[in-house]
């Protein structure tokens, strides 16, 4: 059967298209969008002549399409990504062809399990240093968001840095969310100023942006210099920073300068903020949801006592590990993937022209009803080991997928885990705020506090 060429969607205003609708509030817009017009659906936003045109893939087959079977097709090659390249240096979120592979085999080793399970250490001093700080919260309230924020900045910071974790994590806290709100912006809007023009948004933009750069290249310079006087030749203990700056082969050599700060922005960035996104939503919906919390620390308590959790636990945590999934699927920390299509490909059924800017998005295929029975239920189960092998491969991909995959997706689960279990273990939750809301920038956003009343256990 031949394509469909002519693919559906809202007509939206005569003169601004979908631009409105999109910017009250774009996530409840893409899932109309599926709703009333299927799984592909084209948006226009913006006056004519700038009018940007959206083409969004939400099914399994068709996101399996774009992300792994005809990944090369659809490129990282969009205004979006252009952006954050600009902002954020070409590390191994932005880079691609050449660049990417060179990149991605350079710093694989450092991402094995076995490495990663290494790193562990890290994640447990910190979610203990946060169950001490909860101790003293104001009557007993927190706010997950912001709280898991800290906790995965501050564990992120230490496996890279070490001992220099607190240079690095007021700079970042301080300075990311205005190149993040920036990157987001510019990336969505149909016409930009240029970046040099003396505009107050890009003075800001440029100040935070080399502020995060210099305390990166301090730390770097620092460690390096103490790295070429060092007399050891053991890596054992050793944090990221050290590991990344040695990273070579005769046939990639290493990192230069400005590729090992890039690399080390990226983790920093998208290693903490995806991470901190899943860990405050799993802590919000247990505390929304007391049996199932019950269960999380149930498991929990089943662990050695004396001795914070370590990577040797994980497997005996499959709950809590369902619930994280659950929460993942629910609030998927990256909501929207977008990329261009280098040639015209069929996808699931409709012709998406050459050129063109497709998204698949977590977001909508996380709770499309073909996929999920109650799609907006709270439910861990859905994640036991028969039903994951029984649903499509691509039901569920909140580190992406195919070539492009999160290459930190096992130590975003492995901190994620361990850190639950071991605040679990010392405090009962309950919801204050049951509805949290949310806005999609580069990741998920929740623009209200997501607040917990914590109580320590006996």
């Amino acid at each position: 059967m031949a394509a469909i060429t002519e693919i559906p969607g809202p007509k939206g205003l005569p003169l601004l298209g979908s631009a409105l609708d999109l910017r009250r509030d774009a996530l409840d817009a893409f899932l109309r969008a599926r709703r009333d017009h299927g799984d592909v659906v084209r948006l226009s936003a913006g006056p004519p002549g700038v009018r940007s045109l959206l083409h969004c893939v939400f099914s399994a087959e068709g996101v399996q399409q774009i992300l792994a079977s005809q990944a090369a097709n659809f490129r990282k090659d969009n205004q979006f990504y252009e952006e954050l390249r600009q902002s954020a240096g070409n590390g191994l979120l932005t880079a691609q062809d050449a660049d990417y592979r060179r990149q991605r085999r350079l710093i694989q080793p450092l991402f094995t399990k076995r490495q990663v399970d290494t790193y562990a250490t890290a994640v447990t001093l910190e979610a203990d240093g946060t169950v001490e700080r909860w101790r003293d919260a104001a009557d007993g309230v927190v706010d997950v968001v912001r709280e898991m924020d800290r906790l995965a900045l501050r564990t992120v910071s230490r496996i890279l840095f070490g001992a220099d974790v607190e240079a690095a994590v007021d700079v970042i806290h301080d300075n990311f969310p205005v190149v993040s709100e920036y990157v987001t912006r510019r990336g969505f809007s149909p016409v930009n100023p240029p970046r040099s023009w003396p505009l107050p948004s890009n003075r800001r933009a440029e100040a935070a942006s080399q502020a995060v750069y210099a305390v990166c290249d301090r730390i770097i310079a620092e460690r390096r210099a103490a790295d070429a006087t060092a007399t050891t030749t053991s890596t054992e203990g050793e944090d990221l920073l050290s590991l990344l700056s040695r990273a070579g082969s005769e046939e990639d050599g290493s990192l230069d300068a400005d590729e090992l700060r890039d690399q080390v922005l990226v983790f920093l960035v998208a290693g903490h903020e995806t991470t901190a996104t899943s860990m405050a939503f799993a802590l919000h919906l247990l505390a929304c949801h007391p049996e199932a919390r019950k269960r999380a620390q149930e498991e929990a308590d089943r662990l050695p006592s004396g001795r914070a959790p370590s990577a040797a636990d994980l497997d005996e945590l499959p709950y809590l590990t369902r619930v994280l999934k659950e929460a993942m699927r629910l609030y998927p920390a990256a909501p929207v993937f977008g990329r261009r299509s280098v040639e015209a490909a069929e996808i699931d059924g409709h012709l998406i022209p050459a050129g063109a800017d497709v998204l698949v998005l977590p977001w909508v295929t996380h709770r499309h009803p073909d996929l999920w029975d109650d799609p907006e239920r709270f439910d861990p189960d859905r994640f036991t080991p028969e039903r994951e092998a029984a649903r499509h491969r691509y039901a569920w991909f909140p580190f992406g997928g195919g070539p492009r995959a999160c290459i930190g997706q096992y130590f975003s689960m492995l901190e994620s885990v361990l850190a639950l279990a071991a605040l679990l273990r010392s405090y009962e939750l309950e919801a204050v705020d049951t509805e949290v809301p949310l806005t999609a920038g580069i990741t998920l956003q929740a623009t209200g506090p997501a607040r917990v009343r914590v109580r320590a256990r006996g």
